[in-house]
């Protein structure tokens, strides 16, 4: 489940998605974009979606400006399965 939060720009990771304005399709998440690129540039936050050698958004915050961001959770880690420890007498 993903979870819309409100955090500071400098708290922002790569993953989060963020707002990108008023879309040409009529479904609301296609304005929502994935940040692949934060950056810290002259005391600013850059924030950048898609890729830098192709069309991106880019947005600038002050580092403590407040920021609405859908994030995922962090994935559950998958839990440790102890493998059988099968130990044969070798006869030479």
């Amino acid at each position: 489940m993903t979870t819309r939060i409100t955090v500071v720009a400098g708290d922002i990771r790569i993953g989060d998605i963020i707002y990108n304005g008023l879309g040409t399709s009529k479904h609301p998440t296609d304005t929502w974009e994935a940040i692949t690129e934060v950056n810290s540039v002259d005391g600013l936050i850059q924030l950048i979606t898609g890729r830098l050698d192709g069309p991106h958004g880019e947005f600038w915050f002050e580092p403590e400006e407040s920021v609405v961001v859908i994030r995922h959770p962090p994935a559950e880690p998958e839990p440790v399965v102890e493998k059988p420890h099968n130990k044969r007498a070798h006869g030479h």
